[in-house]
């Protein structure tokens, strides 16, 4: 392939946070990988073309340790080095999600059905009760739910989802550098400090269920890896589902024929998520790849020795040679293969509790507010600046019709 400019991302601004659609079409009608500068302010290789981003999702020259980046620390100080599943390979990850996935089974999982239905009906009826019908779908319902549940599942205090919310916010979504490194090592500490408290007052929750295994069994997750495991389920389950539900919802509303199909026929709920997931999904990209050794993706060779990769999952779901007429939302479509929850031994272990949010939320709306709709210009809507997640800091709704006060 012959040498190509840096596309600066960064200089697309706004207009590129709230629909990076079209660029990514003109750069996969270029090729699958194109080298970029993020808003972020590094440079990446960047994955676009369907076929090549789930050969990489699964190529094991490309690492997700943060250790193979090029002048990586490794100290126990950083809390960059917490490890998780999301920053290990093989054989550490292999270890670390076996002893993950042995506490997150899919019957924890299902007995939080009735608590997301509760917790459902209670912020749908606190949003119908305000007197002018307005609310943000956001701050309102859907950050709320999932934090609500996962707050349940790990057993973190409810009453401090506004602080974890803002960290992982900066972490995620707003990064700028030294504010992001400070919230991190507050989330870190925090972490730290609810493990304690999980060891001196043990509950029912998975965070006491990982210290008591600590105590039987030596191989079981460090204090490290279970704050690292901690700050991938805060983030993993509450700020992508918080998008799923935001921009799904964005999508419905903006496409009336699709949303008046589903509240005619919930049958087409499951396959509905799937669609938002793949036309409207929280994730731009994969989490950063390095190379360890030189890599070949489509006609593009990347060397080795830590070159960053990024895997788009929202262009390659928006690809054309997988997805026909890709742009296009429509429920009916068959969206499986969709690359929102990853591919290979990285793919999202929480997509069961994502899922089932996603459908109990959906239809709880749709029945419970028949004038739901979009209060505000949609062309207007901020998106967060990130490329790697993909949401909005306020979706406006009407969810009931309220009468002009001269009628």
């Amino acid at each position: 392939m012959s040498e190509e400019a840096i596309v600066d991302l960064a200089a697309l601004g706004e207009e590129f946070a709230r629909d990076p659609h079209p660029t990514y079409a003109q750069l996969r009608g270029r090729g699958p990988v194109h080298r970029v500068l993020l808003p972020e302010g590094f440079t990446a290789w960047l994955v676009v073309g369907y076929e090549e981003a789930r050969a990489a999702l699964s190529d094991p020259r490309l690492s997700n340790d943060w250790r193979n980046s090029p002048g990586a620390a490794d100290t126990e100080d950083d809390p960059w080095a917490n490890p998780h599943m999301l920053i290990s390979d093989p054989p550490r990850h292999t270890r670390l999600r076996k002893l993950v996935v042995r506490e997150f089974t899919p019957r924890r999982v299902q007995a939080l059905e009735p608590r997301v239905r509760e917790v459902t009906d209670e912020l749908i009826g606190a949003m119908l009760e305000r007197a002018d019908g307005r609310a943000d779908l956001v701050r309102d319902f859907a950050f709320p739910l999932p934090a609500a549940i996962i707050c349940e599942l790990l057993g973190v205090p409810f009453d401090d989802r506004d602080k974890f919310h803002r960290w992982t916010t900066q972490v995620t979504k707003e990064w700028n550098g030294a504010e992001a490194e400070a919230a991190l090592a507050e989330l870190d500490g925090y972490l730290k400090e609810l493990l304690d408290d999980k060891r001196a007052r043990p509950g029912d929750d998975l965070l006491s269920g990982l210290v008591r295994r600590r105590e039987e069994d030596e191989d079981a997750l460090s204090d490290s890896e279970m704050v690292g495991l901690a700050v991938l389920l805060l983030v993993a389950g509450h700020e992508t589902t918080t998008g799923l539900l935001s921009n799904g919802m964005l999508a419905l509303l903006r496409h009336p024929d699709q949303l008046d199909a589903l509240r005619a026929d919930f049958s087409l709920l499951d396959a509905a998520v799937e669609e938002m997931l793949r036309h409207s999904g929280p994730t731009g990209t994969s989490l950063h790849r390095f190379t360890t050794e030189p890599v070949r993706i489509g006609d593009t060779d990347i060397p080795g020795g830590g070159e960053l990769i990024l895997i788009g999952n929202t262009p390659a779901n928006r690809d054309p040679g997988r997805f026909p007429d890709p742009d296009r939302f429509d429920i009916r479509r068959e969206a499986g293969g969709h690359l929102a929850f990853g591919h290979g031994i990285h793919a999202c272990f929480g997509a069961p509790l994502a899922r089932l949010e996603a459908r109990t939320a959906v239809r709880s709306l749709l029945e419970r507010c028949p004038d739901l709709a979009l209060d505000a210009d949609p062309a207007r809507l901020a998106w967060y600046p990130s490329v790697m997640m993909r949401g909005l800091p306020r979706l406006p709704v009407r969810v009931r019709a309220v009468p002009d006060a001269g009628s």
